[in-house]
């Protein structure tokens, strides 16, 4: 049973939200504020948080940024718009996913389901790599988990982590970004293609010496994303 929680101002969506997510099995800790959402998370544990971008107060893009800060609990966001500006910069400020309102609360569940895979750990595509794997400077563990960069560890948000072994698993391959959304997000349709190039960027920062000339993750223009060759 996964730990959900929900952070959103609207009573009526939160209180529909808390019960169809708490009839899919979830326990549902829901507030009304960015800062008390904050303030739950560090007195209450969660697998999730839901986080609807306008908040009265401190908004969502911030309380995203402060959950991303201090470690890497999987983030969905609501927006109700689906402006590509607005999805865009909650995705750079660290959210794994995101659903437009008005919210459907199967939808909802699919994304929670999903993440929560993601954060799981599964291996690459194949399953047959070896357990460490070293790239340059670089060293990816799937068995632990754990990416170092010249001896020190790389903190990964778990679809971060998930991008990264998805793209190492064929070192030099190309994947399409609906190969990455269909793997890594479990998203079926090319019009979330911002949730690759978000994530691709978070990584880049994290991973590369400079990240205007990738040596990790390169852009294949026209096609996709590629890991090296180094």
């Amino acid at each position: 049973m996964s730990r959900v929680l929900l952070i959103e101002d609207h009573q009526t969506v939160r209180d529909g939200l808390q019960l169809a997510l708490s009839r899919q099995g979830h326990t549902v800790d829901a507030v009304a504020t960015g800062e008390q959402g904050l303030a739950r998370l560090r007195t209450n544990a969660a697998d999730v948080v839901v986080l609807d971008l306008m908040l009265p107060g401190m908004d969502g893009f911030e309380v995203c940024r402060r959950i991303r800060s201090t470690g890497d609990l999987p983030i969905i966001m609501l927006t109700a718009r689906s402006d590509d500006m607005d999805v865009v910069a909650g995705l750079e400020a660290g959210a794994d996913d995101y659903v437009i309102k008005p919210v459907q609360p199967r939808v909802l569940e699919a994304r929670i389901r999903a993440v929560l895979r993601r954060t799981g750990g599964e291996p690459g595509p194949s399953g047959t790599e070896p357990a460490v794997e070293r790239h340059g400077g670089l060293t990816i563990d799937r068995a632990a988990l754990v990416v170092t960069k010249n001896g020190a560890p790389v903190g990964l948000a778990p679809t971060e982590l998930r991008l990264l072994l998805e793209l190492s698993g064929t070192p030099g391959r190309v994947l399409s970004r609906q190969q990455l959304l269909e793997a890594v997000w479990e998203h079926a349709y090319l019009g979330d293609s911002r949730l690759v190039d978000a994530c691709v960027q978070r990584l880049r920062a994290k991973l590369e010496d400079d990240s205007a000339a990738p040596v990790y993750v390169q852009t294949v223009r026209g096609f996709g994303y590629r890991f090296g060759p180094l």
